[in-house]
């Protein structure tokens, strides 16, 4: 799958966006808080303000810096593993308060993880997402300690992290933890940037294995009259879309995981997003990562009548929840007529893909997706402005003119910045 595929390429193929799925922030600012009313908000005092100012401003030295450490837990892949938080410091062994490398920094450095479980005697799927605290911290929970999840005894698990910076640096609990859980967070050297992974190759061999034996059975995306057809024979027509669709494709790869943690403002301390804690912590705001999944799944698909694959969320008492990682196994199952997946073509390609089934695709349904809700308001003031904003900042990024290519959105921005309306080209391209 397409998560396995990337962290398997060059991270120079990475770069070029070979098989990527749609970018949160593709040259946006994704605030990474969002405030929510949880419980009766406390009233932030002088001191408090200072206090969180303090703690949450890094020294001068590092003020810049955009590369964190996770420490992954000892036998992360087990019930009690996952029921450990994971702990967000500085690289090269600075703390966290020198590095910025602290969860009440989420909007610039905070890290996300998320766990996608198999029992493999059923075929049956579920979500759990452990909690990523700040080294030193404690979580924000009554004991201030997790409760194992119930998963089966020879349960798959595969673990995604997801990072708000430029680089996530796997780091062992014990010297031989990233080896047992099969972690990968880089090649020669060279990290994979925000995202990487554990046990990811052997989760979705047993998942192929579960649909070869007839007990996972991977539901249809579906259609839905609501989307217009476009692109021709390239597109799909009226198919909701998967994570490798071309109507959904942007730039950045991997940045996949939709976890989000409660943060309590005062402390700086993190728990798992649920509605227990949200009763517990009082004036929580809601921190989450730049996810491109959580774009299609929470914001894409409700607007054109679509659901994605779901399973029980074990941190959120069961409630049916998506995951990167279910996702994919979606786009696997199901793939587009023209996928844009890791080893589907050239650069060249990937970018007349690009231009020739999205543009299209959103100026066809442009009256629907501007009902959207925008997932980042600073960036576009609707679903469609921002999907825009998005294809021209991954026309840029990618370097399609290179390849001939003309950039086919036009944009209007408010005094602000943000994109509050779209014009496409939909005239055929070709690259040479």
């Amino acid at each position: 799958m397409s998560r396995v595929a990337g962290q398997l390429a060059v991270p120079a193929v990475l770069g070029l966006a070979i098989g990527v799925v749609l970018a949160f922030q593709s040259g946006t600012s994704n605030s990474g808080l969002t405030q929510i009313p949880l419980g009766t908000y406390v009233t932030p005092t002088a001191s408090n303000v200072a206090a969180a100012a303090a703690t949450a401003a890094p020294a001068a030295s590092m003020k810049s810096n955009t590369t964190c450490d996770i420490i992954v837990p000892a036998d992360p892949l087990s019930a009690q593993g996952l029921a450990t938080p994971y702990q967000l410091t500085g690289p090269h062994g600075a703390t966290p308060a020198r590095s910025g490398c602290e969860m009440s920094n989420g909007a610039k450095l905070g890290a996300f993880v998320q766990a996608t479980i198999l029992d493999p005697a059923t075929g049956a799927l579920s979500v759990y997402e452990p909690l990523v605290i700040t080294q030193g911290t404690r979580p924000d929970t009554p004991g201030l300690k997790l409760n194992p999840p119930v998963i089966p005894a020879d349960a798959v698990v595969t673990i995604g992290f997801g990072f708000n910076g430029t680089d996530l640096v796997q780091v062992g609990a014990t010297p031989t933890t990233l080896a047992d859980a099969h972690c990968v967070s880089g090649q020669a050297g060279s990290v994979f940037g925000p995202a990487s992974s554990c046990n990811a190759v052997n989760f979705f061999s047993a998942v192929r294995q579960a649909e070869r034996k007839g007990l996972l059975k991977v539901p249809s995306p579906g259609v839905s009259d609501a989307i217009v057809p476009s692109g021709g024979d390239l597109g799909t027509g009226r198919s909701c879309p998967v994570i490798t669709n071309f109507e959904v494709a942007g730039l950045h790869p991997g940045e996949g995981v939709t976890t989000t943690y409660l943060l309590n403002p005062l402390t700086g301390q993190t728990a798992q997003d649920n509605q227990t804690y949200r009763s517990y912590i009082a004036g929580a705001t809601l921190l989450h990562g730049n996810s491109a999944n959580a774009v299609l799944d929470q914001y894409i698909d409700p607007i054109l009548g679509c659901t994605p694959f779901q399973a029980p969320d074990l941190s959120r008492g069961g409630v049916p929840a998506f995951s990167e990682a279910l996702d994919e196994i979606a786009a696997a199952a199901h793939p587009p007529t023209t996928a844009a997946a890791g080893r589907s073509g050239s650069p060249a390609m990937y970018c007349q893909n690009l231009v020739d089934i999205q543009t299209p695709f959103l100026a066809a349904n442009q009256k629907l997706l501007a009902t959207g809700q925008s997932p980042v308001t600073a960036t576009a003031d609707n679903l469609l402005t921002f999907l825009a904003n998005d294809l021209s900042a991954s026309f840029a990024s990618l370097g399609c003119q290179r390849f001939h290519l003309t950039n086919p959105v036009m944009l209007k921005r408010n005094s602000a910045g943000a994109a509050i309306a779209a014009t496409f080209d939909t005239a055929v391209q070709t690259a040479l």
